[in-house]
């Protein structure tokens, strides 16, 4: 692991730090907080690059079941460790590292039976803060899903591994074979996190369906053989037309909107699979059509965060570089101008931003 010497002149770390806290949904206002201390095994880290994440997004527009304001957001980054706290012995002062927000208890029912991703405290126990200079990491995270960044791969770059281990969550368990047609519905920075881990894989027939240019010009660039514009009434039509047929052997619903879902289930062909990433609303129901599902046995997936198995995978295709991740970032903003990355962000001529304190 390569160390950063602090130089002993070093001027003494502030006391205060700028933050961005989530005042109500819509008012987000910069304020200056007390730069946190770490806990017993837990670290603070100096933010080199947060992302914005269409979560973050929602929790700005419309607020958040699990980010009551006023609060502190922003959860995907990668920075340098400025304090360690007591019994911390994988990482020093002055360490690049890049980590996720969360990790599970390993003593639950569900991390018990190799589910950690359903952990009884994963999401309560869960790190916000990267909106600001300054974060907090706590034990059970640096010890998990903490990783040193090579200083050869970008801060922005390293910011990815967390939303791209949901992504690796999510294909585990499926097989994928390189000349499998994979229809990614949606085109958002989660669609293209999963056209660019297939590309990886090795998988050449990636098809996106989304409607918006810049976007589908990224998903070209990334990886997608295909990118078609569609309604819900042309999309069957088109994607048997490029399957000879068939239906596409691996669909992944990206959008979160519950008539995609349904409509995905027509779009894979018998002896197929649909994984159904996108969440939606609270409340929401959806209608399969029985027959369908039975007779031409769909297989229906529905993943939901991610383990410490594919936390480390996501790292590792970081580091491949097999295909150019930071197409996947559009642009830089100040810490100071959030809001007006979020603000461009749900106009959606993007991906992700990187918010450089």
């Amino acid at each position: 692991m390569t160390h950063l010497t602090m130089p002993t002149d070093a001027p003494p770390m502030p006391a205060l730090m700028r933050a961005n806290v989530l005042l109500e949904p819509g008012t987000i206002e910069m304020q200056h907080l007390p730069i946190p201390d770490p806990e017993p095994g837990g670290v603070v880290v100096q933010v080199m690059t947060a992302l914005t994440c269409g979560t973050d997004l929602k929790a700005f527009l419309r607020g958040h079941p699990k980010f009551p304001t006023p609060t502190l957001f922003g959860h995907e980054f990668a920075g340098v460790i400025a304090k360690v706290g007591p019994g911390v012995t994988r990482f020093r002062e002055g360490d690049r590292v890049m980590s996720t927000h969360s990790a599970p208890c390993g003593v639950c029912y569900y991390c018990q039976r190799g589910q950690e991703n359903l952990c009884d405290t994963i999401m309560s126990s869960m790190v916000l803060g990267a909106y600001a200079e300054y974060i907090r990491i706590p034990e059970r995270i640096v010890r998990q899903n903490m990783y040193p960044k090579p200083e050869n791969l970008p801060y922005r770059e390293a910011a990815l591994m967390e939303p791209l281990a949901c992504v690796v969550h999510g294909l585990e368990g499926v097989t994928v074979r390189e000349d499998d047609t994979v229809l990614v519905l949606g085109n958002g920075a989660i669609a293209l996190l999963h056209v660019a881990a297939l590309k990886a894989r090795g998988v050449e027939n990636i098809i996106v369906a989304g409607r918006r240019a810049y976007r589908q010009r990224v998903a070209r660039a990334i990886g997608a053989a295909q990118t078609v514009d569609f309604t819900n009434e042309t999309l069957p039509v088109q994607i048997r037309e490029l399957t000879g047929g068939r239906g596409a052997d691996l669909v992944i619903e990206c959008t979160g909107q519950p008539h995609i879902w349904e409509l995905a289930v027509h779009l894979a062909r018998r002896g197929g699979t649909v994984i159904f990433f996108g969440g939606c609303k609270r409340g929401t129901t959806v209608t399969f059509d029985t027959e369908r599902i039975h007779y031409d046995e769909i297989t229906l997936r529905s993943p939901f965060h991610m383990t410490p198995r594919a936390v480390r995978q996501a790292r590792e295709l970081l580091l491949e570089r097999r295909v150019d991740w930071g197409q996947l970032i559009t642009a830089d903003y100040p810490l100071e101008r959030l809001g007006e990355a979020l603000d461009q962000l749900q106009r959606g001529d993007c991906i992700k931003f990187a918010i450089l304190p």
